[in-house]
Formats: C-alpha cells, structure tokens, sequence
C-alpha cells in the first residue's frame, strides 16, 4: 500500500476511526455544539459564550477546558480575558452537517432542501 494511503486514515480499519468516535462523543453535548456553533465566526470570551449558550461562565469553562484537550478550540489571552476560537474548521463542518441531518428529523422537506443550494445553518 501506499505510504500517502496509510496517512489518510478513511480505511474502516484506520487507526483514526477510534479518535473519531471520540470526537463524536465529545460533540454529543448540545452545550457543545452551541459554542462551535457560536463560535463559527470567530472568537469569543467565557462571557459572551455564556450569553449565548445560556449557561453560566463557569460552565461553559468546563466545556471549553474539555473543548480544549481536545483540540477543537484554541485560546488568546488579551491581559486578563480568555478569547477562544475554533481550532480549525472540521468541528465546525461536523456541527453544520449534523445541523442539517437533523432537519431531516422534522415533517416535510428540510429548508436546506428548498433552494436547491446548501445554506449554512
């Protein structure tokens, strides 16, 4: 085989469907996928992230500390204040097309179907 095939990792026996699963089960949190969702377009600090979500600073600090030795989300500190952003954006392609799969769940046909194009959710 070869070597640039062992590196893909899309084989069912790849060694990353393992790591894969994890990052499935660490997006299996709907607070979770509310912070990549608010964070999509760019970065944001514990506060602003809690408004959002509605959930408490401290909460979403433990998401974003799990978030985060994951690799799906980065910081900068800007003295005092903690801004986090998206690692890069495969968490967050994960989140939209798991957004449009469940419209599917929902009577009729789903809005991303309607256009005839795909809109982000």
């Amino acid at each position: 085989m070869d070597a640039d095939m062992k590196v893909c990792g899309r084989d069912p026996d790849s060694r990353f469907v393992g790591l894969a699963a994890e990052v499935f089960a660490m997006l299996a949190d709907a607070t979770r996928v509310r912070i990549i969702m608010a964070l999509r377009d760019g970065e944001l600090s514990i506060n602003h992230l809690a408004d959002i979500v509605d959930k408490t600073p401290a909460g979403v600090s433990q998401h974003l500390a799990k978030m985060r030795l994951a690799r799906l989300v980065a910081t900068r500190q800007d003295g005092t204040r903690v801004f986090y952003r998206l690692e890069d954006d495969h968490a967050r392609h994960l989140v939209t097309e798991a957004i449009l799969q469940a419209e599917h769940s929902l009577d009729g046909t789903p809005r991303h179907h309607h256009s005839g194009s795909r809109t982000t959710p």
